[in-house]
């Protein structure tokens, strides 16, 4: 079904439409083969709090975005090539239902659908795509992937000294390599995590240690080249494990927060 969409003006029509939404804020989705596969909106576990992102998935790439008027306009454009992408599905906890992890290389993220049907659905349509993708390319699926961040509300005090309680002069921090929540004097020191910036990045004092070790035994194995491997894997506007977390931010216009999302419509059938 989705190959017999790549040439239809319908695929034209929707992947045109995703552009405009987005507007200068996007990058250029319309490339050759590329197929609009379904569209919807999730909840997308933030760092304060859930919040609605809307999300378009293609035959290569996951796309999202902050709502600003539904269905009309959307910022903050998030693109995630499918061949980095794994998925996990978690279990139901409290009012967290129907969700699942978003695993890549640079970042990983919870998102929850409205329903248990929308969650399969969802999970299903990607999975395909990740599959179908994987088999043109003969590539292997990536193995290593970001750890998910520990939501704020989830850490009154820092999860590694167990002291030092958070307030307003006390930020919370957040581990790039194991995403727990801990505070300035815990995650004063920083490593290179290529997969995640070229820069090095916030981590806690244990993962520091344990990395430097690694790395210390790496170089007594080997002291060839190393590390060219990943300068061209910024080719997307690719999430940013940097220092904020951008997707974060309030949107400035909180009406868009109370729509009601619709069902996800989905453009490619998938084999039961």
């Amino acid at each position: 079904m989705v190959d017999r969409l790549v040439n239809s003006e319908a695929n034209a029509r929707r992947i045109s439409m995703v552009e405009s939404c987005f507007g200068s804020s996007g990058q250029p989705l319309a490339v050759p083969g590329r197929v609009l596969v379904g569209e919807g909106v999730l909840t997308k576990m933030c760092r304060k709090k859930p919040k609605p992102r809307q999300f378009f998935l293609f035959n290569d790439i996951l796309v999202y975005g902050n709502i600003v008027i539904n269905k009309k306009k959307y910022n903050k454009q998030h693109v995630i090539p499918l061949e980095e992408i794994k998925l996990n599905p978690l279990e139901d906890e409290g009012q967290l239902r129907n969700g699942w992890l978003i695993c890549t290389a640079s970042k990983s993220f919870a998102v929850y659908a409205a329903t248990s049907t929308e969650k399969q659905e969802w999970m299903a349509h990607i999975n395909k795509c990740i599959e179908d993708l994987l088999k043109k390319s003969g590539k292997k699926a990536l193995e290593v992937h970001a750890a998910v961040w520990v939501p704020d509300s989830e850490a009154n005090v820092c999860m590694h000294c167990k002291k030092n309680q958070f307030t307003v002069l006390n930020r919370r921090h957040h581990c790039r390599k194991c995403g727990a929540v801990v505070c300035g004097p815990c995650s004063s020191k920083r490593f290179l995590l290529p997969n995640q910036s070229s820069k090095p990045l916030r981590v806690c004092l244990n993962c520091y240690d344990s990395l430097s070790r690694a790395k210390a035994q790496q170089n007594s194995l080997s002291d060839n080249s190393k590390g060219d491997m990943v300068k061209d894997r910024n080719a997307y506007n690719r999430d940013s494990s940097g220092e904020e977390d951008s997707d974060d931010e309030e949107e400035s216009n909180n009406k868009s927060q109370l729509a009601s999302p619709d069902q996800p419509k989905f453009y490619g059938s998938v084999p039961a």
